[in-house]
């Protein structure tokens, strides 16, 4: 990824230095992170909005308000997936690292893949 606006979910404050959350939805804050020719340029903390159960479409809809056009996540159930799909919104998959700013590195470097229908979970915790 060369260029755009790239959302963690992230656990207490966030930022570079910070932790994944492990369920995206219910993170505590997202991690934006703003690359520009392939270098990290800005970094800021967008609070998550609180949604009860089957409201998988609140992060998708203000992640897309905050021009977000890639996420990376451990874990992703169906409908938030097709949700962010369709608002332009590529979702990366690396359940490996907890910690942000080696994910936003690799990344950057191309080393992430797009996350497949059949990584999908059935919602609730358990993943980075």
């Amino acid at each position: 990824m060369n260029n755009g606006r790239v959302a963690i979910p992230s656990e207490k404050d966030g930022g570079l230095d910070g932790i994944r959350s492990g369920h995206f939805g219910h993170c505590d804050v997202f991690t934006l992170v703003d690359v520009e020719n392939g270098e990290i340029r800005n970094v800021s903390i967008l609070q998550n909005r609180e949604h009860v159960q089957g409201g998988c479409m609140v992060p998708v809809n203000l992640l897309s308000e905050n021009k977000v056009n890639a996420l990376v996540v451990g874990g992703i159930g169906m409908r938030p997936l097709m949700g962010f799909r369709q608002a332009g919104i590529n979702v990366y998959h690396d359940a490996v690292r907890a910690e942000i700013r080696p994910v936003v590195e690799d990344l950057i470097a191309g080393k992430l893949p797009l996350i497949s229908d059949n990584q999908v979970c059935g919602g609730g915790g358990g993943h980075i």
